[in-house]
């Protein structure tokens, strides 16, 4: 038997997934902001192998770079070995084994479109093929339907003696309802030496990983089954359908963690978690909210509804309502939407505010101080306790370059205010509405931008004849 600490973990992600009719490699289609491809390496990784090993083919292109972005993620060494041709599970668990020539340890073969497997079903796997002593051990399922999947036979005794591949089964086989999930743990000498005997003699003309059961139990060794707590960890995805239904489920398990962890989340069949999204207690997550990549919200924040956030960061006891977010943050008591659009690089301070129709890029602004409603605010720099006035613009680009805006401390700016970049308001200034700022404002200062007023009279009558503004006018000008 070997011991704990001699593991090595088999990831096969050669396929080429042809039903999910992509240009993109099966194995890199995502569920909850993480393919299906890392969700496998992460949950491989989780039981802290020896030797992490990666078999790649059909599009290496994508998948090679891939593997290595998950390994700098997790912080681990991921071996990858290619399938040149894919000639079935066997032929890609000898390629496999050819990047670790010299282990003979217990050898873990998983597979990259499984991403509901967690990691502590692959340890108890582990456990359960070492405590016994067995060769081989499968993890196996029982399905109301098991169609599409190899079916587990065992003998009068209830040992496992074979596993047959749904085109190979006969009918009474086919009847069988403990399935293989295509997760297995091996002896790894056991299973360089049964590798060399197996053979193509089936209906796909394939190497196929399960005969090294009927090898190994031929050999007189221990075969043995560990049958899954959770039927729904191996759920395979080859499809799209499959793959939303996987999404599906991931969801379930995220938005479910989230409640147990304090949160309180109105409608779970209408709310999106990602695998790496952070959770406070006592949050609350309206309706048609979703949350992606590396979100954080913090203890007591209401979030939603209909809110998208992407890798934000929200303050304590914040309020995000009807917004749309990406690389920013919220400070703590802040308020935000409805209808607003954070571009990154938005920080909105303590008690802040961005109001309905705002859209902010690249802005930071300071504790206390609001840009309320129907604005642009991008490349600039507000202080504390300053207002935005209504309809207000930061004209920050002039066609080639992209300049900043200065607003100091307790500024209070007019509506319709225009600021023609680079430009800088000081402390305490003021702005009258309709301004147009193209000079620096000093401190305390009321800047205005105006003209005189000029009526045209009878303009409309003379130049809109026959419309209904030029008759209205007509019948005013004669009662008045």
């Amino acid at each position: 038997m070997a011991n704990h600490l001699e593991r090595a973990v088999v990831v096969l992600a050669a396929g080429a997934g042809t039903r999910m009719k992509s240009d993109r490699q099966k194995t890199l289609h995502e569920i909850g902001g993480r393919s299906m491809l890392s969700h496998s390496l992460h949950a491989a990784a989780g039981v802290h192998p020896n030797y992490l090993v990666a078999v790649v083919g059909h599009q290496r292109e994508q998948v090679a770079p891939a593997v290595d972005t998950i390994a700098a993620q997790l912080g681990v060494e991921i071996r990858q070995a290619v399938q040149e041709e894919q000639n079935g599970t066997g032929h890609a668990v000898q390629v496999a084994l050819s990047a670790i020539p010299d282990f003979n340890g217990t050898v873990v073969v998983t597979n990259g479109d499984v991403p509901l497997l967690r990691s502590e079903t692959i340890g108890a796997l582990v456990d359960a093929h070492e405590s016994q002593g067995a060769a081989v051990t499968v993890l196996s399922l029982e399905f109301d339907n098991p169609t599409g999947y190899g079916r587990i036979i065992r003998d009068a005794d209830g040992a496992v003696t074979e596993i047959v591949e749904e085109k190979d089964a006969s009918d009474e086989q086919r009847r069988v309802r403990e399935v293989n999930s295509g997760v297995f743990a091996f002896d790894g000498a056991v299973l360089r030496d049964a590798l060399t005997r197996i053979n193509t003699d089936n209906a796909q003309g394939e190497l196929y990983i399960t005969d090294v059961l009927g090898i190994a139990r031929g050999d007189g060794k221990k075969v043995a089954a560990f049958t899954a707590p959770d039927p729904r960890e191996l759920a395979g995805v080859n499809d799209r359908v499959q793959l939303a239904a996987a999404g599906k489920e991931l969801n379930r398990r995220l938005v479910e963690q989230a409640m147990r962890a304090g949160a309180t989340v109105i409608d779970p069949a209408t709310t999106w978690i990602g695998v790496e999204v952070e959770i406070g207690r006592d949050v609350v997550i309206h309706p048609n909210t979703q949350l992606w990549g590396s979100t954080v919200i913090g203890d007591g924040a209401e979030i939603g509804p209909d809110t998208t956030l992407n890798d934000m960061e929200i303050g304590a006891r914040a309020k995000v309502v009807r917004t749309q977010g990406e690389l920013g943050v919220i400070g703590e008591d802040a308020s935000v939407g409805p209808f607003t659009y954070i571009r990154p690089g938005t920080e909105l301070g303590a008690r802040g505010k961005l109001g309905g129709f705002v859209e902010s890029k690249n802005a930071k602004i300071g504790e206390g101080s609001k840009v309320p409603h129907l604005t642009y605010i991008g490349d600039a720099t507000v202080g504390v306790e300053s207002n935005i006035g209504a309809s207000s613009v930061f004209a920050n680009y002039d066609g080639v370059n992209k300049h900043h805006t200065t607003i100091g401390n307790y500024c209070r700016t007019g509506s319709d205010t225009m600021f023609v970049a680079p430009v800088t308001v000081g402390d305490g200034a003021y702005t009258g509405a309709g301004t147009v700022l193209t000079k620096d404002v000093p401190p305390g200062a009321l800047a205005v931008k105006e003209g005189r007023q000029r009526n045209i009279e009878g303009w409309v009558e003379e130049h809109r004849p026959g419309t209904e503004a030029a008759e209205a006018a007509r019948k005013a000008r004669e009662q008045g």
